[in-house]
């Protein structure tokens, strides 16, 4: 039988493009509009796809003249779309730099009773200067303390999660016992970055926990991956790379007691869909020339850590800081010095190349094309599907589910209609075995 495809939404503003806000296929105004994201959900379900997915910054971003990336906060935003969808995937970025596990397990596990148990967690440390100086930080804490701290944090995430039993809520009104005080346990972790009794004060969900989810791409990244994350977003632009991140990380599986399928991979696209080949590219042209040079370059100084906002447009790229000297976005700043010294990009062309996803990969043309793309990739090796991020919104979304899903319905590569009710039963993730590790709390 062939592989069945995995498709999540990665839903920003009115578009992935840095220009979707300017050009006439969007609206503006509706970056602001709760009711917007409501209805991307809702398209999202329409098409069965698996989830919608919110990054999020805990800082405005580097030049708000231009573009602000992220307004609202990813789990209140959710909330108001699980209440207008039933079944699609919700998945909200949460920092484990700038946030406390209590507090944050809190949080999901009051998204995942409001949904039914249809949240994902994506696991960032956070790599911001800017993001560090809104906590009373003078510079980004150093990339492998930021990777520890995230190890203890998912642990003791975890952990509160598991302190309350499987069936330990009994609502039996004639007895008068709410729960069964046997099945709720303390945590009483003391580590390295936190100190946390427990146990949660909420019940285990439907899902057992959140799907949990990660897009590190680093060396620390990838081992954080291997031994927690159930779906890995990732931006590989080549089968060839694919195949060996796809190889690389499903490998280190084993090393954490873990199996192959414990792990779906979802690279992310940008798909500019046209009725003809030569539509396509003329689409994505017209979102090139709405670029702000000025934000693009500031976007650009944002990942290397460095001022880049005097080069020259159609002069060669200067030599940028390896990745061993970036302490924020490694494995991105590799991503894109790598783009930049492939094809001999000039400043002009790498940030036009950059403009629809920041280095994903973006694909121009029919419906049966991008299909034909997607399947290639599952096929080879190097994907389990894809994080899909329309360069604009609701159209760019609206004309994937339209018109690209049905021809892989079509051919069998992915679903008709959801067979399950939580977002680990859409990516065929097992249910998490309850692990209460801590003496019962006081009855």
């Amino acid at each position: 039988m062939a592989r069945q495809l995995h498709l999540n939404a990665f839903l920003m503003g009115v578009g992935h493009h840095e220009a979707a806000w300017r050009h006439p296929r969007t609206d503006e105004h509706a970056v602001l509009d709760v009711n917007h994201f409501v209805r991307l959900g809702q398209i999202a379900e329409r098409g069965k796809l698996d989830s919608v997915f919110f990054a999020d910054t805990l800082a405005i971003g580097p030049n708000p003249r231009r573009n602000v990336a992220a307004i609202f906060e990813p789990l209140t935003l959710l909330a108001a779309i699980a209440g207008g969808t039933s079944r699609v995937g919700l998945i909200a970025t949460a920092s484990t730099g700038y946030n406390h596990p209590f507090t944050l397990a809190r949080a999901f596990a009051s998204l995942e009773h409001i949904s039914g148990g249809r949240t994902g967690w994506n696991i960032v440390t956070s790599a911001g200067k800017e993001e560090a100086a809104n906590f009373g930080y003078d510079s980004i804490p150093d990339h492998a303390g930021r990777y520890r701290r995230a190890q203890e944090f998912v642990d003791v995430a975890n952990r509160l999660w598991d302190s309350w039993g499987d069936d330990s809520v009994v609502l039996d009104v004639e007895r008068a016992i709410f729960a069964d005080a046997d099945q709720i346990s303390t945590v009483d972790h003391v580590g390295e970055h936190f100190s946390v009794r427990g146990p949660l004060n909420s019940p285990r969900s439907p899902q057992g926990r959140p799907v949990l989810v990660q897009a590190g791409s680093s060396e620390p990244g990838k081992d954080l991956a291997a031994r927690h994350a159930e779906v890995v977003f990732t931006a590989q632009r080549t089968i060839v790379e694919g195949r060996e991140f796809y190889d690389d990380l499903k490998g280190r599986l084993a090393g954490f007691g873990r199996n192959i399928d414990d792990l779906q991979i979802l690279p992310g696209i940008v798909p500019f869909i046209g009725a003809t080949h030569a539509e396509a590219v003329a689409l994505e042209q017209e979102f090139t020339e709405l670029i702000s040079p000025d934000y693009a370059l500031r976007q650009l100084s944002h990942v290397f850590n460095v001022d880049l906002t005097d080069l020259s447009l159609d002069a060669p790229l200067p030599d940028l800081p390896p990745e061993s000297e970036i302490e924020g976005q490694k494995s991105r700043s590799t991503l894109v010095r790598q783009l930049a010294a492939h094809d001999n990009l000039t400043t002009r062309e790498l940030l036009g190349k950059l403009g629809g996803g920041r280095g994903h990969r973006t694909i121009a043309g029919t419906a049966e094309e991008i299909a034909d793309d997607l399947i290639a990739w599952v096929d080879a090796g190097a994907a389990d599907g894809f994080n899909v991020m329309p360069p604009y919104l609701p159209g760019g979304l609206e004309d994937f589910v339209d018109q690209v899903v049905p021809i892989l319905q079509e051919r069998g590569r992915f679903r008709t209609d959801y067979s399950a009710s939580t977002l680990r039963g859409h990516y065929g993730i097992k249910l998490p075995a309850h692990h209460a590790e801590a003496v019962p709390a006081t009855a």
